[in-house]
């Protein structure tokens, strides 16, 4: 026990000592929100990665879907490598920060109202961020609950209270420049965390090939009756893998506090060295992530299953490191708790800016000042971490659903609200305001009536994962089908965001930011 206090101790200490050394370059709405838009490439590309993955992942994912597929559920961490990292940043990286920049615009539903010339636009946007991004960050402290029970065997509300006082304190003083820092070394533990943790649990079984075969000897009636189907490389239901793998990897492409990382981006050489460091952590920690739980069949135990027999997917990875070394299990517990604090903090700082520059200013105080907004977005951080918390608390006593159902309904409602107006604005001078209205009603209706019209959808399509994946596909063909159809926007507006790619620079503006280090 002394030795996870004292590592819980450490990770506290430090993660404070960040906030409060960086608060003086948090003292505009720039500096705070976005780091004065010059934050280097490796504490974006952590930023970046720490904001993927959390406890939702380690715990939720990994549990659930490791069950589900096997060793198969390694695919979504490749594709959360290779899709919604490495294919983000090829993609987004660069015009996002050309445009936003251009458009003066610091958040996601800002950009909306200057992209299509729209305040309605960008306070619907930021109506949807916040309804959508409280569970989502609510479902972060549930990921650690089985885990902090496990270790310390304490109630979870502490867990809460502790874990929400230590976000609120760094993110308020701070600002975006203490999160990335945080983020920074809150990766690096997640890194030296999940190596350490899955050369533990392998060697369990006979290290890797021992294991491989103990899972290939696993059978499931309920499942598949093929023989060593655990496994295989695609498991038991490959189209469901594919649903989980779209969500998850396309779906960042739409998660404001993913894209608005691209928004801090300093010089052109941050997109490159970005690209790389944030492909290869998330290759380590989302493939390592789900590889461990694609094990979970080998620690199979009574504590996995409620009374009344459900499986409980929360409590796979909890109980497969139950049996560890103390050490090994305080790592494990500062390895989730970091990964949950990191992308926490990322979600409040999205919802607080959206919900203050884009709904409070934009709709009801426009002559709101520099002063008065920055007190505001500090306020509503603590706000907003309150309020999950105590959704958290609510769900974990009630039992209300599993992290992964939660976290799909927000991943779909807002990559499918967002991913292809946000694409397409980027890319295409044709797409028009009706188009991206009809896709956020279409999407936020859609995955509403999932949550609460479940069993008259079809079977496959009551997943919250599938019904999240098909949203953003369908958007991707809706809003240009749309577009097409309606009037063209104004040629004045479009001209205006899509000049910044023709700037001379050393190169076109539409392949080099032609920003140096030195400014």
């Amino acid at each position: 026990m002394f030795i996870k206090i004292a590592l819980l101790a450490a990770f506290f200490a430090i993660t404070i000592i960040v906030g409060l050394v960086f608060r003086k370059r948090s003292t505009s709405v720039s500096g705070f929100v976005l780091g004065g838009r010059s934050i280097g490439p490796w504490l974006t590309a952590f930023a970046y990665g720490t904001s993927y993955f959390s406890a939702v992942v380690f715990v939720g994912y990994a549990g659930q879907f490791g069950w589900r597929f096997g060793i198969s559920a390694l695919w979504i961490g490749l594709g959360n490598a290779f899709i919604g990292c490495l294919l983000a940043w090829v993609v987004l990286a660069r015009r996002t920060r050309l445009v936003t920049h251009r458009l003066n615009s610091a958040t996601m539903p800002d950009f909306f109202g200057a992209r299509y010339g729209s305040s309605g636009l960008k306070i619907g946007a930021s109506i949807i961020t916040f309804i959508f991004l409280v569970p989502y960050t609510a479902s972060l402290y549930n990921g650690l609950s089985r885990l902090f029970s496990m270790a310390f065997d304490i109630d979870f509300t502490l867990c809460i209270v502790a874990m929400a006082i230590l976000t609120a304190v760094y993110v308020i003083a701070g600002g975006y420049t203490a999160t990335a820092v945080n983020d920074f070394i809150q990766g690096i533990i997640m890194l030296v965390g999940i190596v350490a943790v899955i050369a533990a649990v392998l060697r369990v079984n006979g290290g890797f090939t021992g294991s491989l075969e103990a899972l290939a000897r696993v059978t499931d009636e309920g499942v598949s009756s093929t023989p060593g189907v655990f496994a295989s490389i695609f498991g038991p239901d490959p189209f469901s893998l594919l649903g989980v793998v779209l969500l998850t990897s396309v779906g960042t492409w739409g998660l404001p506090q993913m894209v608005q990382k691209f928004y801090s981006i300093k010089a052109e050489k941050n997109i490159s060295t970005g690209t790389v460091v944030s492909t290869v952590f998330a290759v380590v920690i989302s493939g390592g992530c789900y590889f461990l739980g694609g094990f979970g069949r080998l620690f199979d135990s009574p504590a996995m299953r409620s009374e009344s027999g459900a499986m409980i997917y929360d409590a796979v990875i909890p109980e497969m490191l139950s049996g560890f070394a103390p050490l090994l299990i305080g790592i494990v517990v500062v390895l989730v708790l970091a990964a949950s604090i990191s992308t926490l903090s990322s979600l409040v700082m999205a919802s607080a800016s959206t919900f203050t520059l884009d709904f409070l200013k934009t709709g009801f105080v426009k002559n709101m000042s520099d002063k008065t907004q920055l007190l505001t977005i500090r306020a509503l951080v603590a706000v907003f971490i309150a309020i999950s918390g105590v959704i958290a608390a609510v769900q974990y006593k009630g039992g209300v659903s599993f992290i992964a159902q939660l976290m799909g309904v927000s991943w779909g409602a807002l990559a499918g609200a967002f991913l292809a107006p946000f694409l397409y604005g980027l890319y295409w001078k044709r797409v028009t305001k009706p188009a991206v209205w009809v896709n956020f009603i279409f999407a936020t209706a859609f995955m509403l009536a999932n949550i609460f019209f479940r069993g008259s959808f079809p079977a496959v399509l009551q997943s919250p994962i599938n019904a999240g994946a098909f949203t953003m596909l369908f958007g991707l063909v809706l809003v240009p089908v749309i577009s097409l159809v309606t009037k063209k926007p104004d040629s004045a507006l479009v001209e205006k965001c899509f000049e910044c790619y023709n700037q001379t620079v050393a190169v076109r503006a539409a392949e080099s930011l032609g920003v140096t280090e030195e400014g």
